[in-house]
């Protein structure tokens, strides 16, 4: 009581250092509350564990992140926020495994969790009423002569791989993982695939439609994010719009420091007309706002649709002022 009589009000702190501050453990808060709370998702790490670990009368966990591929991560922030209720995770993982097999599918767990999560949809104009539309559109390109020649020649490989009945079956998904990740550089342009450095427009039909895209953008002066899954498409992107807008944009992806990209979010919504920012889909999607663009391409697909849409909302959220475009490249056949 002594403690908390010399606390003010509101203390704010970062996940690192809440590990570190030793008085956060002999406090019992009235509330706590972890904002981008998938930074708890992991169960086994110590910073989970700390966080988990804080006394407390209530507990909120606020996140905009999907839960990708391990439901796991979901049983994480419930462990924080009403620890037992789902069980431990051994057997939630049971039970889970359950259900994927299971006519009803994961009805159950929807029917356990849903009176604990309060969702924000940005469609509700009740909750958000002066943020504008959101129109998406998938963009079909057509192959280069190039990239049709090396698809065949990709897909001919796998089959012939395929045909081989003695590869035991985690081979075989392994192949056709592998054919799938080739096709997806193939259609991006062929350098990618061939692991060269030209990265020639007229070899690419996406380059070709970036560059239509990107002059109705100019000629209005807007502003582009133009997100990739793969990083090595950075700078052969950055090149290409260089080229297009006339003028150098923004590059952000895994490799470029905290602090640069801090001021590179910065240049790109100042008054300066900064055309495009290039961001790898997973260092650009999250925490970022950039909502001095109002049109976003995804020049290749990641698996995930949740995590596009997450990468969308750098432009699509509160402070918006402008319909938002998004194009997503998809090629024909």
């Amino acid at each position: 009581d002594e403690l908390r009589g010399k606390l003010p009000t509101l203390c704010i702190t970062t996940y690192a250092m809440a590990q570190r501050i030793d008085m956060l453990k002999r406090v019992t808060w009235n509330v706590l509350a972890l904002d981008e709370a998938q930074a708890i998702k992991n169960p086994g790490v110590k910073q989970t564990k700390t966080l988990k670990a804080l006394p407390s009368d209530m507990r909120v966990a606020l996140t905009g992140t999907p839960v990708e591929n391990d439901l796991s991560n979901l049983w994480s922030v419930f462990d924080f926020l009403n620890p037992g209720m789902l069980g431990t995770l051994k057997e939630f993982k049971a039970s889970v495994g359950t259900m994927a097999s299971s006519s009803g599918g994961y009805a159950p767990l929807r029917r356990v969790t849903s009176p604990f999560l309060l969702r924000r949809l940005k469609t509700d104009k009740s909750i958000i009423s002066d943020l504008p539309e959101k129109m998406e559109a998938n963009q079909y390109v057509t192959l280069t002569r190039k990239q049709i020649v090396l698809y065949r020649q990709v897909v001919a490989q796998m089959e012939r791989a395929l045909a081989d009945e003695t590869i035991p079956q985690i081979q075989r998904q392994g192949v056709v993982l592998a054919t799938i990740m080739k096709l997806k550089q193939i259609c991006n342009h062929p350098d990618q695939y061939l692991g060269q450095d030209a990265f020639a427009p007229s070899e690419s039909g996406k380059f070709q439609m970036m560059q239509e895209l990107c002059q109705t953008i100019y000629d209005k002066r807007e502003r582009v994010l133009v997100f990739t899954q793969f990083r090595e498409m950075c700078a052969p992107l950055d090149r290409l719009l260089r080229e297009l807008f006339g003028r150098p944009g923004c590059v952000i992806h895994g490799q470029v420091p905290a602090r640069k990209r801090t001021k590179l979010v910065e240049r790109f919504q100042g008054e300066d007309y900064v055309p495009y920012m290039v961001l790898s889909l997973k260092a650009g999607g999250t925490g970022l706002n950039l909502t001095a663009a109002n049109n976003v391409i995804h020049f290749d697909r990641w698996w995930n649709p949740a995590v596009e849409n997450q990468a969308t909302d750098r432009a699509f959220r509160i402070g918006q002022k402008r319909d938002v475009m998004v194009h997503k490249m998809v090629c024909a056949n």
